[in-house]
């Protein structure tokens, strides 16, 4: 017969744990529809972004740097332009720092691995660079053909066009230095509050096409010249898609806490009655061993 204060003890416990997982999914039901209106708004500006820069690139036949000032690898838009054949790759794998998303985390860096795993079958080193302390973790206890650099834990939290600066720098002077000969990011997209999708994207070299002549106003001027323009709009461009790519991936890793969350709630209720029947099963049965034991004292008695 199971112990009342065994299963007592484990309805008190499902009950404090469907207490936290409650307030863990209100907090991510709180924040993700904050999450959802920001990446909503700022779609539209990617796109206008990239409809610019393909102009921009239609009007320019040959990049170039000269009379320009180039202090960093984000300035050097040519660079960054052009392709190369690609013997390291770097993969900007964005994660969460908290677990308890249900399988969000584990299907990001599911599929770095596998990329790390197609690229080491072709030859190709990856480079990882970790966003997110889930990513972080990972990596580091992995082995593979993979180096693991410094992770960016802070803005996995919380997505700021700032941070996405500092890594577009980063990534910028690896990539001209030629340490790396491309870069992609493997992060998710964020559909609606119940779904997401693992995307990748790649972010250098940059790829755009050339809108054509007949898509270009024939009276936009370019002052101080294309060139120069080029020079600021390269670097937005990769900072942005990275920030956008951020936005996504916290929108639905929120979205994925609150189903998570939602379903361990779901589940304590459900586990919570089970225990209460048990229990009154066995306090019951506890009960008529009583009344037997005495009946049968009082017949043994008379």
């Amino acid at each position: 017969m199971p112990n009342l204060k065994d299963i007592k003890s484990r309805i008190s416990s499902v009950q404090n744990t469907k207490k936290i997982t409650k307030a863990m999914k209100m907090v991510a039901a709180a924040k993700v529809k904050k999450a959802e209106t920001t990446v909503k708004a700022t779609r539209p500006f990617s796109d206008e972004l990239v409809l610019l820069f393909e102009k921009t690139l239609g009007r320019v036949n040959e990049y170039s740097t000269l009379g320009l000032k180039v202090e960093k690898g984000l300035d050097n838009y040519p660079a960054l332009l052009t392709p190369r054949e690609v013997k390291t790759e770097g993969l900007l794998v964005m994660t969460s720092n908290k677990g308890l998303a249900g399988a969000y985390n584990a299907n990001i860096i599911k599929a770095a691995l596998k990329r790390v795993n197609n690229n080491s079958q072709n030859g190709i080193k990856t480079v990882i660079y970790p966003v997110g302390q889930k990513a972080v973790s990972a990596f580091k206890n992995k082995s593979g053909n993979f180096e693991l650099k410094k992770g960016y834990l802070a803005i996995a939290n919380n997505p700021t066009a700032t941070g996405a600066s500092l890594i577009a720098e980063d990534i910028a002077e690896d990539f001209v230095s030629g340490e790396i000969d491309s870069i992609d990011i493997i992060t998710t997209h964020f559909n609606n509050m119940m779904s997401y999708s693992v995307t990748s994207k790649e972010i250098l070299p940059v790829k755009a096409k050339k809108a054509d002549s007949k898509n270009i106003d024939p009276l936009m001027v370019f002052e101080p010249s294309a060139h120069a323009i080029l020079q600021q709009i390269v670097p937005m461009y990769i900072t942005n898609s990275i920030y956008q790519a951020l936005l996504e991936a916290n929108a639905s890793e929120l979205a994925s806490r609150m189903t998570a969350m939602s379903a361990a709630s779901n589940n304590a209720e459900e586990m919570i009655t089970t225990l209460t029947i048990d229990y009154n099963k066995a306090r019951q049965a506890a009960i008529t061993q009583e009344l037997v034991e005495i009946v049968s004292g009082a017949q043994g008695v008379s």
